[in-house]
């Protein structure tokens, strides 16, 4: 069998449906080895997060605070949170359903002390943003801006409290970069991270410094009423506290404690009473450091205050108690009040031990909780390994059947195929026979419309021949006029008469004319165009001589049309040379037929 080139399109066209049909084929193969799919695995999913929801939303407060959960309901919860964990690489086209499930993944490990799962988690957030970014829509990635960034800031933290500093330096670094673009509040607080890693993990006071008021300066200038701005003043003065600078750490504390004062907290609509205190401990430990008591004991007294109002909102925390207790203690020794300095040293050393206590518990406790939940996770990953074998049995009969299929279609298409290329060859004669028919029938129509324009050349030839032969004898009446001038008399009435129907010639000479150079223009229409454009200075009475020129009328009769003499013409002729330019070796009437 010999294919043409006409017969490559039909062939292509059932290569490429052949080639889909294999595609989907395959696809539905290995779709049908898979365990679990992504649909089945989002509906899991789903089940899953409800069932976790009833106790502990994902919403609420308690969720991400270690204290809320027993230890049964720890168990049960941290067991779900891992099976959905396990649930998220089958989760397919739902790329921003995938990364918010990584993120609060890391943000709930982070939350609850799970430092390295909190590691993975976002480094599973990392990895599936970068690989599925380009499916997001451009409001979705502006909407994650922020959360890459608090991620990055995680992470690196997260970094550092598992003592891997060169990774918490580099995703910090990263952190900033990714935000030195962006003019959000991201950036400054980037930066200040920066300085807390300098500060809390390298010890290094200078450098700590630097990014901390380099962030600060950036935080006044573009968000000058932001509460970024409390926290880096607060990082400042620590600075300043560590490098014995306590008058320019005192304003920073003072700053501080005014600006929380009246500082609301979003969420709850509720002061933020940690720092608050913190900042009034602060600074009534610096004026101590200062020797100004009166100022201490005058803030100190204020604080009081707030410790009443935080105890009544339930939102003294245990570490501000601790801070609280331990300024309190240093005011009484600055006072020399011995007695209730050692009370309170006393009180703070009995609360502070029954708060290791606890945490002590707490710790023992999470170890115990996650050795069973890895004993679980052990047991759940058996498990899917023995469904996987049996389903991966069940593939491999639906694997014979698929080949069985695709042998059936190959052979459906094969003979499509035949078939298509024979009513493709009748389809091609087809063609070919009409277009033949068709360029007969369009050469029998060029004939016909030449035939035409013959006709018309030569009704306009006789056309101008009968005006020559009118200006002949209105030029015989005019010497008959003249006759009439010098002859007899008696003559008269008989030269008169002729005299009209002269008169009376002229006048038919005239509209045949006007008829004639009408004629001349419609039939010549393309012919002008085209002169036109090579010579657009030639005025319009030159175009007609060139026209007349063209029909290889003699010159005694273009001189009759145009009513002047040979010499006019032949004046007229010159100049029309000058504007083509022409020399003096090419002919005229040759140069304007050959157009």
């Amino acid at each position: 069998m010999v294919f043409t080139t006409k017969d490559q399109p039909s062939i292509l066209k059932s290569t490429h449906l052949l080639s889909l049909v294999l595609f989907i084929l395959s696809h539905l193969a290995v779709t049908a080895q898979e365990p679990i799919s992504s649909d089945k695995a989002y509906e899991n999913y789903q089940q899953l997060s409800a069932t976790m929801a009833k106790s502990f939303p994902e919403d609420a407060i308690k969720t991400y605070r270690r204290t809320s959960y027993t230890e049964q309901q720890l168990e049960t919860y941290l067991s779900q949170h891992f099976q959905r964990l396990d649930l998220l690489p089958l989760i397919k086209d739902r790329p921003a359903f995938v990364i918010d499930a990584y993120l609060h993944s890391g943000n709930w490990f982070r939350a609850i002390g799970l430092i390295k799962e909190s590691v993975e988690s976002y480094k599973c957030f990392f990895k599936y943003y970068e690989a599925h970014r380009h499916k997001l829509t451009p409001k979705q990635i502006n909407d994650y801006v922020p959360m890459v960034s608090f991620a990055h800031g995680h992470l690196a933290d997260n970094y550092a409290q598992l003592n891997y500093i060169d990774s918490a330096a580099t995703q910090h670094e990263r952190n900033i970069k990714f935000n030195d673009t962006l003019s959000i509040i991201s950036y400054p607080s980037a930066i200040n991270n920066y300085g807390l890693f300098y500060y809390w993990t390298k010890r290094d006071l200078d450098s700590a410094l630097y990014y901390f008021k380099k962030a600060y300066a950036i935080t006044q200038n573009q968000f000058p009423q932001h509460s970024l701005l409390a926290s880096i003043r607060d990082n400042i003065a620590d600075v300043y506290t560590e490098q014995n600078r306590p008058s320019e750490a005192e304003a920073l504390y003072a700053m501080n404690f005014e600006f929380y004062k009246t500082t609301i907290i979003e969420p709850t609509g509720t002061r933020d009473f940690a720092r608050l205190i913190s900042a009034g401990s602060q600074l009534v430990q610096t004026n101590l450091s200062l020797e100004n008591l009166s100022e201490a004991q005058k803030v100190f007294s204020q604080l009081d205050s707030i410790i009443l109002d935080a105890e009544s909102h339930k939102e003294f925390l245990p570490a501000s108690k601790l801070e609280y207790l331990l300024v309190k203690e240093n005011l009484y020794k600055a006072q020399n009040d011995i007695p209730k300095a050692y009370s309170t040293l006393a009180y703070r050393a009995l609360f502070s031990d029954s708060l290791s206590k606890v945490a002590r518990q707490q710790d023992s406790q999470w170890r115990d909780e996650l050795n069973s939940i890895t004993v679980d996770r052990v047991a759940l990953n058996f498990e899917l390994d023995r469904m996987a074998k049996e389903n991966k049995i069940k593939s491999q009969k639906a694997t014979l059947w698929m080949i069985s299929l695709i042998s059936l279609v190959c052979i459906i298409l094969l003979l499509s195929l035949f078939l298509g290329r024979r009513q493709h060859l009748l389809n091609a004669k087809n063609r070919e026979l009409l277009a033949e028919q068709q360029l007969e029938n369009a050469q029998l129509k060029m004939d016909q419309l030449n035939s035409e324009i013959q006709s018309k050349q030569r009704d306009l030839s006789d056309f101008a021949l009968n005006l020559t032969q009118n200006q002949q004898w209105a030029e015989m009446l005019a010497a008959k006029i003249k006759l009439l001038k010098s002859g007899d008399h008696k003559d008269t009435a008989t030269i008169l008469e002729q005299l009209e129907q002269a008169i009376q010639n002229k006048v038919q000479f005239d509209n045949d004319s006007l008829v004639f150079y009408e004629r001349l223009d419609k039939l010549n229409d393309a012919f002008y165009s085209h002169l036109t454009s090579m010579f657009p200075n030639l005025s319009k009475n030159e175009i007609r001589l060139c026209s007349m020129i063209r029909l290889k009328m003699e010159s005694n009769h273009i001189a009759t049309l145009q009513n002047i003499t040979l010499a006019s013409l032949n004046t007229s002729r010159y100049r029309m040379r000058k504007k083509m330019q022409l020399g003096d070796d090419v002919h005229l009437d040759e140069f304007i037929q050959q157009l």
